[in-house]
């Protein structure tokens, strides 16, 4: 647990999760809008909470994720981290305000009963979702790739830069397929008309989200990846195809399966062609970072496993508990009737 090699197979571990878990929250805020239409504002309302509800004991628990994540990548790659804020600084400021946004309109939609202020507030969850399902895309391309890295270990590229065609595949990539993940989840998560919905709008996405993915992935293994990384091509693609399937075929379950898979061996992907860089630099090879010149201590690292080994458990089985508990599927019958909607 004191190697460099271990934290960096463990930021790519806290990675998938929260690739896995904010993708398909992502994915239900951007699809709100299409899944939420109905007949009269009564029965609008009523699928909009559907929706909303079925993310809503969970979605704040995998913000931990990332959370951890940037707390791991800060305390064992302390070089790695302040390049990379420092040169992304842009990007990943849009993407704290847009999840910032989202965590306010989520929380504030239902305290104030009045129609206009639920589509300000919807309107801030579809904001809060498309924006960080894009720029993640385009900046873990843009890491993967490489950018002006000095000798000085700063990054002197401006954000021009980062709108590369390798990174704006990348963003739609995640957008895609953070999509498709979260229909998949809310046909996962409900019955009747919601279900139905849902389950329709998975298979109009699943061409897109294929194409792109597989684009994505092909382009990354040829590019930057190595001999031994063409299984999680293999896996992440068949996957995403057995998701399609499986979504056709109406078993859900499978169906999500296969796009945490397709999710999981992406990351895991995008992790190993970077590996042993965690950021190359396109100036000079020599001047990149790597495990090695960019990790703390050893002792440093020693206190942070045995730190990791008392609590990680703790929250894993919280985490686990949250989503047992609030297994079921919800419908419209579920949501009670909205007093300013009885007036």
């Amino acid at each position: 647990m004191a190697t460099p090699e271990f934290w960096f197979v463990l930021v790519t571990v806290l990675f998938v999760g929260y690739f896995v878990l904010e993708g398909f929250d992502f994915g239900v805020g951007m699809i709100m809008p299409m899944l939420g239409r109905g007949p009269t504002a009564e029965i609008t309302e009523k699928r909009r909470r559907v929706v909303l509800n079925t993310i809503g004991p969970v979605w704040d628990g995998n913000e931990v994720w990332l959370i951890t994540a940037g707390g791991v990548l800060f305390a064992a790659f302390p070089e790695w981290y302040a390049t990379l804020f420092s040169g992304f600084y842009l990007p990943l400021l849009l993407i704290l305000v847009a999840l910032i946004l989202r965590i306010c309109a989520i929380e504030y939609r239902g305290k104030i009963d009045d129609p206009v202020w639920r589509r300000r507030c919807d309107l801030g969850i579809g904001i809060g979702s498309w924006v960080p399902a894009v720029l993640w895309g385009v900046a873990f391309a843009n890491i993967v790739r490489g950018v002006a890295v000095d000798e000085n270990k700063k990054i002197v590229s401006g954000l021009l830069d980062l709108l590369n065609p390798y990174a704006l595949l990348g963003g739609a990539t995640t957008a895609l397929l953070f999509l498709f993940h979260g229909a998949v989840f809310v046909a996962l998560k409900t019955s009747g008309d919601v279900h139905r919905d849902a389950a329709a709008l998975a298979g109009r996405l699943a061409l897109p989200a294929t194409a792109a993915t597989g684009a994505f992935a092909l382009w990354t293994q040829l590019a930057y990846g190595k001999d031994w990384t063409w299984w999680l091509v293999g896996v992440a693609v068949a996957a995403l195809l057995a998701a399609v399937v499986a979504a056709h075929a109406g078993r859900d379950g499978w169906a999500f399966l296969g796009t945490t898979v397709t999710i999981a061996g992406a990351v895991v992907l995008l992790f190993a062609s970077l590996f042993p860089a965690v950021l190359p630099s396109t100036l000079d090879p020599a001047w990149s970072l790597t495990v090695e010149n960019a990790s703390s201590s050893e002792y440093t690292l020693r206190v942070m496993g045995w730190a990791t080994v008392i609590v990680a458990p703790v929250v894993l089985g919280y985490q686990a508990w949250t989503y047992w508990v609030f297994r079921r599927r919800l419908s419209v019958a579920d949501i009670p009737k909205s007093i300013g909607l009885a007036r």
